[in-house]
């Protein structure tokens, strides 16, 4: 055996350190990350449509392994919780004499471009974007159903994502939104601690507080971009970028929109059937929530660093704080609402 240099062996040494350091930090991530994919309602409603193309009548099996996937299971139980009619009949009609019908080889090729996503390395990435005590665990359902929303639902005790099974949803775009929304569940899991914060404060500060949380949305639309010097719909259609582009122009006027939205919170001007209201008002199809939140985060970012984004997205009031010093000429958030939130800048970061 070759006997090694002092120098070669240091080297060796140094060379193992990095590799053991890395294995530990991919170990890490892989602890905070768990994401699993259920086809089963996806590929059960295909073999009904292929049926359907062959001139043949599905079987009643064929129906049971839909109706008795877990997907489809969930999506019964989320469209019951918002009091939406979904019934076994309505989706056999659905399949059989609906927009699916007769679309059963365009769907499962976008299936199986879907599969190819490797949503692990996709929630790795949105973890550099998350509070280092933030976890992603959740399940995603490509499903084929009559509505064609994508959403998450029940974060707080088995995360869910439900996509729309559209082929009109390129790869790239489908990770882009899966991104977005297995940022959402990792800032949903660290959101119990931001409760606990704003806990003291008085009833209508507290709420106002909470319905801040909104603005996850626009740290959500930053993390799936993956810096502010990629554009939020780089891979969206040319519709969807130039929609964003008009709205994002109104960035002064939604401010104050949603600034007057919760002094009247903080104020006990609304009651909470409004407050719900006028707060899903602002999603719209990406609403204030979404752009005043990505420009304030983008700010953040950029002028006081990453470290200073991840404590706003702990503390949402700090991310209207800082923005206030960082504004510019831009539209500020009253100071009226920030005291009565007891908000705070960043402090100690870069100037």
């Amino acid at each position: 055996m070759t006997r090694l240099s002092r120098r070669s062996a240091i080297r060796l040494s140094a060379i193992s350190a990095v590799v053991c350091l890395d294995q530990l930090v991919h170990s890490a991530e892989s602890s905070r990350v768990q994401i699993q994919m259920d086809t089963a309602e996806a590929e059960a409603a295909l073999k009904v449509l292929d049926e359907q193309a062959a001139g043949h009548a599905p079987t009643e099996e064929d129906w049971r392994s839909i109706f008795d996937s877990r997907p489809y299971r969930r999506l019964k139980e989320r469209e019951a919780s918002l009091k939406r009619s979904f019934t076994d009949e309505d989706f056999r009609d659905f399949l059989l004499t609906g927009e699916a019908a007769g679309r059963g080889a365009e769907l499962r090729r976008t299936l199986k471009d879907w599969q190819r996503a490797d949503f692990n390395a996709i929630a790795a990435k949105m973890l550099a974007y998350l509070p280092p005590q933030a976890t992603i665990r959740a399940t995603i359902y490509p499903v084929i159903k009559p509505r064609h929303n994508s959403f998450v639902w029940d974060l707080d005790e088995d995360p869910a994502i439900f996509f729309f099974l559209d082929p009109a949803v390129t790869a790239a775009q489908f990770e882009n939104t899966a991104a977005h929304e297995l940022h959402h569940v990792g800032l949903h899991s660290i959101s119990r601690s931001y409760r606990t914060m704003v806990a003291a404060l008085p009833e209508h500060a507290r709420m106002a507080a909470e319905v801040m949380g909104a603005f996850g949305e626009g740290f959500a639309m930053l993390a799936a971009a993956g810096s502010s010097d990629v554009h939020p719909h780089a891979e969206s259609n040319p519709q969807d970028r130039a929609r964003w582009d008009r709205d994002m122009a109104n960035f002064d006027a939604d401010l104050r929109k949603v600034d007057g939205f919760l002094l009247q919170i903080v104020n006990g001007k609304l009651s909470e059937a409004e407050v719900d209201e006028q707060a899903m008002a602002f999603f719209g199809i990406q609403g204030p929530w979404y752009t005043v939140g990505y420009r304030m985060a983008a700010a953040v970012e950029k002028r006081r660093g990453r470290p200073a984004l991840l404590q706003c997205m702990e503390d949402p009031r700090r991310l209207l704080a800082t923005w206030n010093q960082i504004a510019g000429e831009a539209a500020r958030w009253s100071d009226d609402l920030l005291a009565a939130v007891k908000a705070e800048p960043v402090a100690g970061l870069l100037p």
